[in-house]
């Protein structure tokens, strides 16, 4: 069913969203690969062969993701799946009391932009595009998932801002889902637990030892093709559909 497919990736340069890409092109799939940008978009998507594109994209800017819809036409002459990876992490606590100073209300406010109504602009965009797919024998003309976090479920101190925006995904998943299913368009969401991410990469290594004991089994980060992988299964399987999805090796995060 993936041959000829195709995908349109956001966030897509690297982590969750590059392994996306390699694991639907790997099946026969196409993809537009899309990230800022100052991203390695470009790199990226010249490096996984002919049948990936990359546009660099803002996902708050409807032009930006019109533009990276219409490549998806012009390039591929169709788009069935969307997968929303596109976001920005942030921490801080509400109040700093020792530097008598409240939370940044822009980085608020930036944070709930960018995760989600960044991922609400690209999947009313991109119901658009898919609605006018032909069905198939259930009805079905596509599949978007997005990207929220166990987070969303049991933020940690500092994450409120982060937690604010992942939970609003979970929330409008079911809405969106049974918004589009006349439409057959099917709405998934993944929340991930810890995964090996550039982001991650960066911590020393013993601080990513600490966070892999936090994680019930098995005791390390996820890989990013484990998320692929679960992509993979939501566009295979037609019986999933406005449902949030935790991949986090039964991770419950501690304040």
């Amino acid at each position: 069913m993936f041959k000829g497919l195709v995908a349109l990736v956001t966030g897509g340069a690297s982590g969750l969203g590059r392994a996306t890409a390699e694991q639907l092109l790997k099946q026969g799939g196409r993809v537009v690969i899309c990230d800022l940008p100052s991203s390695t978009g470009q790199e990226t998507a010249k490096a996984l062969g002919k049948d990936a594109t990359f546009v660099p994209i803002d996902v708050t800017s409807e032009k930006d993701v019109a533009n990276a819809l219409q490549t998806s036409i012009d390039k591929f002459g169709r788009l069935d799946v969307t997968v929303n990876c596109a976001g920005i992490a942030t921490a801080a606590r509400i109040y700093n009391f020792k530097k008598d100073q409240p939370f940044d209300l822009k980085l608020f406010q930036k944070t709930i932009e960018v995760n989600l109504i960044g991922t609400f602009n690209v999947i009313r965009l991109a119901a658009g595009i898919i609605g006018k797919n032909a069905p198939d024998a259930d009805g079905q003309r596509g599949v978007i998932i997005n990207t929220a976090s166990v987070a969303a479920f049991d933020g940690q101190i500092g994450q409120a801002a982060y937690s604010a925006s992942k939970a609003g995904v979970v929330g409008m998943t079911l809405p969106v889902a049974r918004d589009l299913a006349k439409q057959g368009i099917r709405v998934v969401t993944i929340a991930p637990g810890l995964f090996r991410t550039p982001m991650m990469e960066q911590l020393p290594e013993p601080a990513i030892k600490s966070l892999e004991a936090t994680v019930p089994f098995p005791s390390r980060l996820g890989y990013p093709h484990e998320f692929a992988l679960l992509v993979q299964s939501i566009v295979q399987n037609p019986m999933l559909n406005g449902e949030t999805i935790r991949l986090d090796g039964s991770l419950r995060m501690q304040p």
